[in-house]
């Protein structure tokens, strides 16, 4: 280094401390202002009076007064004595066969009830000898205390779940079809009081489900609060259960059809479903749509076009084969060819592609991967009629569901989501069963329920276990 370059470095750390200390001087001139900015705020604060702990004021004697002879928060129960005059019928009830000279009455209830479409508010006097431990039911009413009777509570699940309206709203259409009126807060007590007394159908349907010889299986996505989960569906010719607010993986599956489900299982080619059941029939919709939106991606693509069109005259003919009753013995044999058919249109299957590849050319290869990989799995319903072809079932079920998740109708807590479970899941089996699924068949089937105390769900579990029970053992 020279002379003069230290010269210059000399210089520059001259300028550099001389600017230094300007602003050094200039901080501190700085800190000593807010110094005296302290001290001012703090002898402003010592001037102030002082506040008292206690305000000895006549207006606050008088407020506290008051505040000790509040009335307690209402229940929103009506007080029993204008009951009856509210009342627009009177009902006596007495047991059947009953002496009603020796009768006297021995209690009241008022019931909220739905009659001709129309909501009238009924007054029971229920008559029965004065030593009697049991007095007759009302028809139709969950017990002493409720003051609705079950139509109402369908009525209400059907237009909240079913056709997937508000609250707000389904409380809007009670007013106006029936006059009746109900706050957001009723409603949701009376779905509650529901879903409680359909807990011991929504078991049953479970067991009937886990017993099922054939099961159509589906998922979609769901919301609690603002936690992303998804709802599972379980159909059977006869039964639907819905699991709402559950994760998507593989203990859900076994948590409601154990380690291994003994019948035929259908589903789509999610991963969760691998080694679950005894025969997997996948769903041909799956594969079909894939191939359908290659092809119209790609409308000048020949390849995918044969490809489509020879996938589409397999399953035809697997239908065909399926539907000929004639066939017996030399099903197999069919389902043999069909096999051999999708692994000869299958040319691509075990291709190698570059990363450049089409992201439609990787698809192309990965169905074809899948069709051949599967191949056991594609043609079941050919050796056993009885079972679809397709998901369709399940899937069907699962339209509500999604519908209802995008119009942002998802449940806000676990316990509502768990309420959406029963109350669908009995809705959806009660549909499956009823010729025709109306208001007047649904309280048809529910009030038989209460009259012979046991619902058609928990009469074939227990059917079903008895056949169980009869089955002998297997030696050891």
């Amino acid at each position: 280094m020279t002379v003069r370059e230290l010269k210059d470095q000399l210089r520059q750390r001259d300028v550099q401390i001389k600017e230094q200390a300007t602003r050094i001087k200039e901080l501190e001139k700085q800190i000593e202002e807010l110094k005296k900015l302290l001290v001012e705020k703090a002898k402003s604060k010592e001037s102030k009076p002082p506040k008292e702990a206690t305000n000895y004021s006549v207006t606050r004697h008088e407020r506290k007064q008051r505040k000790k002879h509040r009335r307690k928060k209402s229940t929103g129960r009506k007080p029993k004595d204008g009951k009856p005059d509210r009342a627009t019928e009177t009902v006596d009830l007495y047991w059947h066969g009953a002496y009603r000279k020796k009768c006297v009455l021995r209690r009241e209830q008022f019931v909220w009830r739905l009659i001709d479409g129309s909501a009238k508010y009924v007054h029971y006097r229920i008559f029965d000898e004065p030593d009697s431990t049991e007095l007759p039911p009302v028809d139709g009413v969950r017990n002493g205390k409720c003051e609705y009777g079950v139509e109402v509570l369908v009525t209400l699940a059907y237009l909240v779940y079913w056709t997937g309206v508000s609250m707000d709203k389904a409380c809007g259409i009670f007013t106006f079809f029936t006059g009746l009126k109900l706050s957001k807060s009723q409603a949701d007590s009376l779905l509650s009081q529901l879903a409680a007394d359909w807990q011991i159908e929504y078991d049953a349907i479970a067991e009937l489900v886990a017993a099922a010889t054939i099961l159509y299986i589906d998922e979609t996505g769901w919301k609690v609060g603002r936690r992303s989960c998804y709802t599972w569906i379980f159909s059977t010719l006869s039964t639907v259960l819905l699991k709402c607010g559950v994760g998507r993986g593989k203990v859900v599956l076994t948590d409601v059809l154990g380690e291994k489900f003994d019948g035929i299982g259908v589903t789509d080619d999610y991963a969760a479903y691998q080694s679950q059941f005894t025969e997997h029939q996948l769903c041909w919709a799956h594969f079909l749509r894939k191939a359908i939106a290659l092809s119209l991606r790609n409308p000048d693509n020949h390849q995918y076009k044969r490809f489509l069109k020879s996938l589409f005259a397999i399953y035809y003919d697997a239908v065909r084969f399926s539907r000929d009753r004639r066939l017996s013995a030399g099903r197999q044999a069919k389902v043999d060819k069909l096999q051999t058919r999708i692994r000869m249109i299958c040319r691509r299957c075990g291709e190698t592609l570059e990363k450049t590849a089409p992201a439609d050319d990787a698809k192309f290869v990965g169905l074809q991967n899948e069709l051949v990989r599967h191949t056991e799995k594609l043609f079941v319903f050919v050796l056993h009629p009885e079972v679809e072809p397709t998901n369709n079932r399940s899937e069907r079920q699962a339209r509500s569901e999604a519908m209802a998740r995008k119009a942002a109708r998802t449940s806000k807590t676990e316990s509502g989501a768990k309420r959406r479970s029963v109350i669908m899941s009995v809705l959806a089996s009660l549909s499956k069963r009823l010729e025709h699924f109306t208001l007047g068949t649904v309280l048809s089937e529910i009030n038989q329920w209460l009259e012979t105390g046991q619902s058609v769900f928990r009469a074939e579990v227990a059917t079903l276990q008895a056949a169980t029970a009869a089955v002998p053992r297997a030696p050891p």
